[in-house]
């Protein structure tokens, strides 16, 4: 997060000195954008560390999916490269599938998915420019509970496990007018794992290896300056 706040720092202040942005252009400098975000996990299980509670065979969990604002922050270096990055915390809860459908397992996970992309732009007629970007992705993740039925098997407490990995993106950006207002169409697939581990007081009674792998799709206005 640290690293997060001082590229925003630097766009800012690259912003301030280089007179290249104006309020209210299609052509500025810096982008900002309010999104409705989906945020689409996977949630299977990939790898079994610890079974101290016995899952039965053909045992599996997935997360559910969430809806949540976002915001965007996009630095443009020049009319077709751009560095953007965006905040927002989503909230899961996962259950059980296969042998373990209907299981309530885990509640309340919440997610702030550190995300910096870099942005290759394609101009199209008409104002229309689609992007293609990658970058880097740090998901934190807090406030997990043990859900109900995971409860009566003995667990106290849960940890999902904060995790790096890698997200693609693509999308575009519509002027909507002259003075900067905008429809951005934003999809992005991360890549990226967490270990769940399960407790029975002190000692591990369950830890598991989980695919995330989101799908992360948004739409909304922008706001270009």
């Amino acid at each position: 997060m640290k690293r997060i706040n001082m590229l925003l720092a630097a766009v800012a202040a690259s912003a301030m000195t280089s007179g290249v942005a104006h309020a209210g252009t299609t052509e500025g400098s810096i982008q900002v954008k309010a999104l409705v975000t989906g945020v689409l996990p996977d949630g299977a299980i990939t790898d079994v560390n610890v079974d101290g509670i016995g899952l039965p065979a053909g045992s599996d969990t997935r997360a559910d999916d969430n809806y949540t604002p976002t915001v965007a922050v996009e630095y443009f270096l020049s009319p077709s490269f751009s560095i953007e990055t965006i905040a927002g915390v989503t909230q899961h809860d996962v259950t059980g599938a296969g042998a373990l459908a209907g299981a309530q397992l885990i509640s309340n996970a919440n997610i702030i998915p550190a995300t910096v992309t870099a942005k290759l732009h394609l101009p199209l007629g008409g104002g229309f420019k689609p992007y293609l970007g990658a970058g880097p992705a740090y998901f934190f993740i807090f406030g997990e509970d043990v859900d109900a039925d995971a409860a009566a098997l003995g667990a106290t407490s849960v940890n999902l496990s904060e995790e790096l990995g890698f997200a693609l993106q693509a999308g575009f950006d519509l002027p909507l007018n002259d003075k900067g207002l905008g429809l951005s169409v934003d999809a992005k697939r991360y890549f990226i794992d967490t270990t769940a581990t399960f407790r029975a007081g002190n000692a591990i009674a369950l830890q598991t290896e989980h695919k995330l792998d989101p799908w992360v799709v948004s739409a909304g206005v922008s706001y270009r300056f």
